[in-house]
């Protein structure tokens, strides 16, 4: 039987600028009472517009969360494991691809697990790290996705070295990974190894909500025991044994509101992301109302999506509270949309508290465009409240219950009407140390080939073909992937692309200019480079399971280098051109880099096809014109038994 899951449907005649149904808050009727089948779904409950309804509003959550709790026989108790204590206070969480160029020294073949922390400090720090792995080069061979975790070396003391500098590590679960070579196990018992073998702290589950019993079962039981992430809007039956969930895609309504997930249980950890998003100040906002998290994703799948510095600024602000304030957050009284004052609300200025015996803390969101700094909140509430007041996000003190709130950004207001806490001094340093962040432009990055292609001017071999000096005006075809292509993101601001608006067959043409070159009718065939080994044995089939690095030395070693991309099509199209036999990929003079993600474009396709999911790399035997975008790993990763290389001279 086939569930028909709407998160899924067709986007293609939608805008993509706009929210999908599914991606709107839910309304929650008067008295808390909605459809299960709604309302234990449901990715936020709407706030209603008129602040005169607010009240009853918190009423009619509290007697939801009351109902499903009861009805569902929730009891929690998972949330008091010692291993998972941790992740109600993971607010910041990386999705790092594994190759990228800030934790792998590409020119050392080494991890840079400081390089990386350094380089990503002005995102506040992170949490956790979920190392991204095989997705999108898994598909090129039949390699399944524990082989891309097993095969790399180090990878147990790059973790290691993550835990030692204070982050939990994710590993990534694809369970669209069934047309690979088969492991020993099914996935619940291959998972509940690796994550022993590795000895990292939980599993992103990758494209899923959440995770079947049997999995969830090993998981739990695994040494040492695992948490669960899964991707969007866990259902509350799952909240039980998931204790984190992304929150990517969840619109918000005009006055903030409340999380489903975290609403039904406090210490359930939700990272709000939209991947494809420029502009991040929505998700931030609705993670600060809600005491949730933030997904940090820079680098979607080899696409630099970086984070504008106003956005970084806010991230920076809203985690050292978070951090620092964590029991407040969790486990004391949260009040969603209150003792905001008319002026302000006016503006889209809104306020929701969170208050134990000692502290009282005041979410502060400015959905404007223009920075606020009138009265905002009810002196009312603190004369009730009484203490002393601070901006925390800002690092400064403050004679009465107002401060400036930016435009698109946050603030927040701490009474003190208990023992200071021993964390708010070097909180206050901390923050007035930062310098606050307006620019909201787009960091952009672009994509330079490296090295250029050196001149190789050794004598050619026997069999060539050669392509005439000139400028040509080429098609380039290809499979639209998240991968992109050359530059820029394939998507910018959109809503959840799906197919087939992914996966999709696209054409366009490329001018380019060449010189006069000789290309090789053939690939270099096993026995030449296992000459060059020094091994001596081999057979005339392709060369493969070779590293760029490796193709490009044999190619040196006889005076000639590797044709770009546009020399290879060039030549496939002359009499004369052949493949070996098994065909294979072919590695070109394509390589280039945003400092960030390394790639190289592929041609030719190969005889192995991985069926099963369109989330593999594309297979099969391709025309000249097609390329593949694929992402360059390292430590021999790289190599494939589904790629070879042939030779290229440059002519006088």
């Amino acid at each position: 039987m086939t569930i028909h899951d709407p998160d899924e449907a067709n986007t293609n005649e939608f805008d993509p600028l706009v929210p999908r149904a599914i991606d709107l808050p839910t309304t929650l009727p008067a008295g808390g009472v909605i459809d299960p089948a709604v309302g234990d779904i449901a990715k936020i409950f709407a706030a209603p517009g008129n602040p005169a309804d607010w009240p009853a509003w918190r009423d009619d959550l509290a007697a939801w969360r009351l109902e499903a709790r009861e009805r569902l026989e929730y009891s929690g108790a998972a949330y008091e494991f010692a291993h998972a204590r941790w992740t109600r206070a993971a607010y910041s969480v990386a999705l790092t691809w594994l190759w990228d160029e800030r934790l792998f020294d590409h020119e050392n073949q080494r991890f840079t697990v400081d390089a990386f922390l350094e380089a990503t400090a002005d995102l506040g720090g992170f949490d956790g790290i979920v190392l991204w792995h095989a997705y999108p080069v898994i598909g090129i061979d039949d390699r399944n996705q524990y082989d891309f975790y097993r095969d790399v070396p180090g990878i147990v003391e790059l973790i290691a070295a993550l835990h030692d500098r204070g982050l939990k590590v994710f590993i990534d679960y694809n369970p669209w990974d069934t047309g690979t070579r088969r492991a020993a196990n099914d996935d619940a018992g291959e998972l509940a190894l690796i994550v022993g073998e590795l000895g990292v702290d939980g599993v992103f589950l990758d494209t899923m909500k959440e995770g079947d019993a049997a999995l969830i079962r090993a998981l739990q039981w695994a040494s040492p025991p695992q948490v669960l992430e899964g991707e969007s809007r866990v259902p509350n039956q799952r909240i039980e044994d998931h204790h984190l969930s992304w929150a990517q895609w969840f619109a918000d309504s005009d006055a903030p509101g409340v999380m489903r997930a975290h609403w039904y249980e406090r210490r359930h950890m939700m990272h709000s992301t939209r991947r494809w998003n420029h502009d991040h100040s929505a998700e931030l906002q609705s993670a600060w109302m809600n005491g949730t998290g933030i997904l940090v994703w820079d680098t979607v799948f080899g696409v630099w999506v970086g984070w504008n510095p106003r956005d970084k600024s806010t991230l920076r602000r809203a985690l050292r509270v978070q951090r620092a304030a964590n029991e407040l957050l969790v486990e004391g009284e949260w009040t969603p949309l209150s003792d905001a004052v008319p002026e302000a609300i006016a503006a889209g200025v809104y306020v929701s508290r969170w208050q134990n015996d000692d502290l009282t803390l005041f979410t502060i969101v400015n959905r404007g465009t223009t920075d606020f700094a009138g009265a905002m909140i009810d002196e009312a509430a603190f004369d009730a409240i009484g203490g002393e007041l601070f901006d925390v996000t800002s690092g400064t003190a403050l004679a009465e219950p107002r401060t400036l709130v930016p435009a698109r950004g946050i603030a927040g207001i701490l009474a003190v009407h208990g023992p200071r806490p021993v964390w708010l001094d070097a909180l206050l340093a901390e923050a007035a140390a930062d310098e606050r962040a307006t620019d909201a432009s787009f960091p952009a990055r672009t994509n330079v080939r490296r090295p250029a292609p050196r001149t190789a001017l050794g004598a050619p071999a026997a069999r060539v073909v050669e392509v005439e000096a000139g400028q040509y005006e080429l098609p380039l075809t290809y499979r639209r992937r998240e991968t992109g292509v050359y530059q820029g993101a394939p998507y910018v601001e959109e809503w959840k692309p799906l197919a087939p608006r992914l996966h999709d067959d696209r054409s366009e043409l490329v001018t380019v200019s060449v010189g006069r070159v000789a290309v090789a009718a053939t690939e270099v065939t096993a026995a030449e480079f296992a000459a060059f080994r020094g091994v001596g044995d081999g057979s005339s089939a392709p060369a493969v399971s070779v590293t760029l690095a490796d193709a490009r030395a044999y190619a040196a070693s006889v005076g000639a280098r590797l044709p770009t991309e546009f020399e290879w099509q060039l030549a496939a199209t002359q009499p004369g051109f052949t493949r070996g036999e098994p065909r294979v990929w072919n590695w070109t003079e394509s390589e280039h880099s945003d400092g960030i993600t390394r790639f190289v474009m592929l041609k030719g396709g190969s005889d192995h096809v991985s069926l099963g999911s369109d989330w593999y790399v594309d297979g099969g035997v391709r025309p000249p014109e097609f390329s593949l975008k694929y992402l360059l790993a390292g430590l021999g990763v790289e190599a494939s038994t589904s790629i070879g290389f042939r030779l290229a001279w440059d002519l006088e």
